[in-house]
């Protein structure tokens, strides 16, 4: 084989490569197109506790981290503001509406060291698991940039009042 057939073949490799990912990700934003949330905004009432930089990394099936989710405002990775109140979460992802997670909605927050895309130190992102408009529960992936993914872990914590399904039991009769 010359060297320029063996250059020929790795392009075509490559373009077919690139183009069943594209395809895959057709897909799966066809099948994630329906908005796990209403965009809403803050309650006027509610007590700011405080407000992070982060960026938004992902968000996932529950318990899945590398089952990505292509929802509209949570396909793609972002630089992230979060703001924390004593009965909600709002993120601000840039050119998206805001995306407000009541109390009621969220069952967890815990600290995590992977998602899809994405491995950082041990416990370097927080994970939030939320129940979406459609029924099922989401984890949204953050990584803080100016402070710990434990404090922001510590201040997200006390909004996870929804029950954890991951703990739910079913009733045996």
């Amino acid at each position: 084989m010359t060297r320029e057939a063996a250059v020929l073949v790795m392009v075509a490799v490559a373009v077919v490569l690139l183009g069943l990912a594209a395809w895959g990700w057709v897909r799966r934003a066809r099948r994630d197109r329906t908005p796990l949330i209403q965009p809403a905004e803050l309650n006027d009432a509610d007590v700011l506790r405080e407000t992070i930089d982060a960026l938004y990394v992902a968000t996932t099936v529950h318990d899945a981290p590398l089952e990505r989710i292509a929802a509209p405002g949570l396909g793609y990775r972002s630089p992230a503001t979060i703001t924390v109140t004593d009965s909600a979460v709002a993120l601000d992802l840039t050119n998206q509406p805001r995306i407000t997670i009541g109390a009621d909605r969220i069952s967890a927050v815990t600290q995590a060291t992977l998602t899809i895309d994405r491995v950082v130190e041990k416990d370097g992102l927080v994970r939030l698991s939320w129940l979406a408009d459609t029924g099922v529960v989401v984890d949204t992936y953050l990584r803080p940039r100016e402070t710990s993914a434990r404090h922001l872990a510590d201040v997200l914590a006390p909004l996870a009042t929804a029950p954890d399904p991951s703990t739910a039991t079913g009733d045996s009769e």
